[in-house]
């Protein structure tokens, strides 16, 4: 009766033992070797799709949640991803020339009613706005950004304008745009972090009318996110462990009760 019993108590102890082992491994190699990419000139922290990734595999690794990993990058609700697809999991504040504050005195004023296109030309209408949430959309509810500095110019010099903007509902709006590919960037006044890219660069066709929102929120607003149950997978691995302790001790009870029966 005893040895009958061998073979399947040697089959459970085995199990566990390649299970616990997996499952160390596992959480080792989430959790380090992980270098946060450098930001771009855009202070856009980006990171590339690896084979066998997911939303939960990328949470764990960069530390970033799942819920703000689809919030960045306008994900669907199970997080859908390609391998090779370029991942904003942050954003960090920069200064550049293109972005700096233009001076009043000098910037071109701009209609702020929204333009109808001349022909032989495109208008570019940009809106900077408060992003309460924090979500990178912009909401009928959050309004726009005062005083923030906005440039739109020609990659082959065909247009650039400045302008800064007011506490009007509407976007600024440049017309006479000449077609061709444009840089559009923003720079919120000092209090905010940006939560969308804060520069594009799009192509322009005669007779377009093109819209870029850009969202910013008011720094004591930024709180930091608390990584929970979803966005931290290794607390699976430790429950997981957890469960396979208790069997492993159950086990032992069981065989010591039973051999002493022998």
């Amino acid at each position: 009766m005893m040895k009958k019993h061998i073979p399947f108590l040697s089959s459970i102890l085995t199990i566990w033992l390649i299970a616990t082992t997996v499952l160390s491994v596992n959480a080792s190699q989430f959790s380090q070797g992980f270098v946060t990419p450098t930001p771009g000139a855009d202070g856009r922290i980006t990171m590339v799709v690896q084979e066998g990734q997911n939303c939960t595999i990328i949470s764990t690794i960069t530390g970033v949640p799942v819920s703000q990993i689809r919030s960045l990058n306008r994900l669907d609700e199970n997080c859908t991803l390609q391998v090779g697809q370029e991942l904003l999991i942050g954003m960090v504040e920069v200064q550049s020339a293109a972005s700096a504050t233009p001076d009043p005195a000098k910037a071109t004023p701009i209609p702020l009613a929204t333009p109808t296109p001349e022909l032989g030309s495109a208008s570019i209408c940009v809106l900077l706005y408060d992003d309460v949430n924090g979500d990178a959309l912009h909401q009928d509810t959050e309004g726009v950004i005062e005083k923030g500095a906005v440039s739109v110019t020609g990659t082959s010099g065909q247009y650039s304008r400045t302008a800064t903007t007011t506490n009007s509902v509407d976007p600024i709006c440049f017309d006479s745009v000449l077609s061709g590919t444009y840089n559009i960037s923003v720079a919120a006044p000092e209090g905010y972090n940006p939560t969308t890219q804060q520069n594009f660069t799009i192509d322009v066709k005669i007779g377009e009318q093109i819209y870029v929102d850009f969202g910013s929120q008011i720094r004591s607003e930024v709180q930091q996110a608390t990584p929970d149950a979803e966005s931290n997978p290794i607390n699976i691995f430790g429950i997981l462990g957890g469960i396979l302790v208790v069997l492993s001790i159950g086990l032992a009870v069981y065989a010591f009760f039973f051999y002493r029966k022998q």
